[in-house]
C-alpha cells in the first residue's frame, strides 16, 4: 500500500538544533518512534474533518531534545476514510508497517475506538497482549454493528482471533459509569483502578505499565478547567503533572509496542491545552529513551516474607529499584508489584492482586 495516498505530510517547522524538531525524520525508522495524527472522531459522535495539527507540532518540535537517541519519525496526518471502518483499515495498515520495523507507533487524535485498530494490528504480530488503558469510563455495549467508542472494548474482548493476556483499566470514575460494565470487567478478573488511587504519585500504579505491550489514553480522564481539554471534558481527572508522570511511566514499559492518545479537543485551539499535550508526548518519548538505555543484563535481590506459615518471594531489580512478586527464575513470569505491596506483605497482609496471581 502507498501511504502517500492516505497521509498528508507534515509542514516544515522552524526549530533550533537543540530542539526536538532536529530529530524528526519522514521515514519509519528501525526500532524507533513513529508519530501519526488522526482526525476521525466519528466514533465519539463528532466529525471526521481534517484537524489543524500545526499548533501541536510547533509546541512539540520546539521542546528540548536533551540526550534523546531513539530516532523519531512524523509520518503526518491520516486522511479519514469514507466510513469509520475505512479509517480503521487504513490505520491498521500503517501500524502493521511500523511493527514490521520494530518501531513504536504513537497515534495522536481520533476517538477512543481506534484502540481497536491498535490492538488488531499488534495482534497480527504477537499474541497474549498486555493492554493498559487510562480512561475515566468503560463501556461494554454489544460489539455488533459499526465500531464506536461504546462497543470497541466488546469487539476486542469477543473477537475469536484476538489474544489478550491482561487488561488494566486505570483512572475509572465510579460516578460516570454504569455499574454493570464494572461488574463485567471484574468478573473476568481484569484490574480496575479508581482515579483516587492514581493521584499524587505514580508509585502505586506503575506496575500496571511495566509489562504493557499497548497503552491507550482517553483524554477525558484528564481534568479540564477554563477550556475543554477533551471532547467530553470533565472537572475531575488526573491533573497536568500527574498525566505527564504517567506518560513517562508508559514510555518506560519493558514491552511497549503501541500507544494511542485519543479524544483530545483540537477544535478548541487552546494554547495551554496544546502545550500540555505536547509535553505529554515529550515525557512519553523521554520514557522510551530512558528504557532503551537500560542495561540488558539485570540482577535481582530476593526477599522472602512469611505470612501464616506460607513463604512468598519478592524480587528487587538492583538497577531500576523496581519490585516483582513470584518464585519463577524468569523475571518476565513474575508479577510487577510496588515496594508498598512488599511492605504490606511484611506486615502480614498479602494484597489481593498478588494472591490472585498465585491462584
Amino acid at each position: 500500500m502507498n501511504f502517500e495516498d492516505f497521509i498528508i505530510a507534515p509542514q516544515n517547522i522552524k526549530h533550533e538544533k537543540w530542539q526536538l524538531g532536529s530529530l524528526i525524520q519522514e521515514e519509519i525508522p528501525e526500532k524507533g518512534i513513529v508519530l501519526l495524527f488522526v482526525s476521525d472522531f466519528r466514533g465519539a459522535g463528532k466529525n471526521a474533518e481534517i484537524q489543524d495539527f500545526l499548533p501541536l507540532r510547533k509546541q512539540l518540535y520546539r521542546l528540548s531534545k536533551i540526550d534523546f537517541e531513539v530516532p523519531i519519525a512524523d509520518l503526518g496526518d491520516l486522511v479519514s476514510g469514507k466510513t469509520v471502518q475505512d479509517s480503521h483499515y487504513i490505520l491498521q495498515e500503517v501500524l502493521s508497517a511500523c511493527h514490521y520495523k520494530g518501531a513504536i507507533p504513537i497515534i495522536i487524535g481520533g476517538s477512543n475506538d481506534f484502540a481497536f485498530s491498535l490492538f488488531s494490528a499488534l495482534n497480527f504480530h504477537q499474541k497474549n497482549i498486555n493492554y493498559t488503558q487510562i480512561s475515566n469510563v468503560v463501556s461494554l455495549e454489544s460489539g455488533e454493528g459499526d465500531i464506536h467508542e461504546k462497543n470497541y472494548l466488546s469487539k476486542i474482548f469477543s473477537a475469536k482471533n484476538f489474544s489478550i493476556k491482561n487488561f488494566h483499566l486505570l483512572g475509572y470514575q465510579k460516578h460516570l459509569n454504569e455499574e454493570d460494565s464494572l461488574k463485567m470487567i471484574k468478573q473476568v478478573e481484569f484490574d480496575v483502578v479508581r482515579l483516587a488511587d492514581m493521584m499524587h504519585s505514580t508509585i502505586r500504579t506503575e506496575p500496571y505499565f511495566r509489562h504493557a505491550d499497548m497503552v491507550t489514553v482517553n483524554c477525558d480522564a484528564v481534568e479540564s478547567f477554563a477550556e475543554p481539554f477533551s471532547v467530553n471534558p470533565q472537572v475531575n481527572g488526573l491533573n497536568r503533572r500527574e498525566i505527564c508522570g504517567y506518560m513517562k511511566e508508559i514510555g518506560l514499559s519493558e514491552n511497549l509496542k503501541s500507544v494511542g492518545i485519543f479524544n483530545f479537543d483540537f477544535e478548541e485551539r487552546s494554547l495551554l491545552n496544546t502545550q500540555l499535550l505536547s509535553q505529554m508526548l515529550w515525557y512519553l518519548i523521554e520514557g522510551i529513551n530512558i528504557r532503551q538505555s537500560h542495561p540488558k543484563e539485570r540482577s535481582f535481590e530476593k526477599f522472602w516474607v512469611l505470612i501464616d506459615d506460607q513463604e512468598y518471594a519478592f524480587k528487587r531489580d538492583t538497577f531500576t529499584n523496581l519490585w516483582y512478586f513470584g518464585t519463577d527464575e524468569k523475571i518476565e513470569n513474575c508479577l510487577p508489584c510496588s515496594r508498598e505491596e512488599y511492605e504490606d506483605a511484611k506486615k502480614g497482609i498479602l494484597p489481593i492482586r498478588l494472591a490472585k496471581f498465585l491462584s
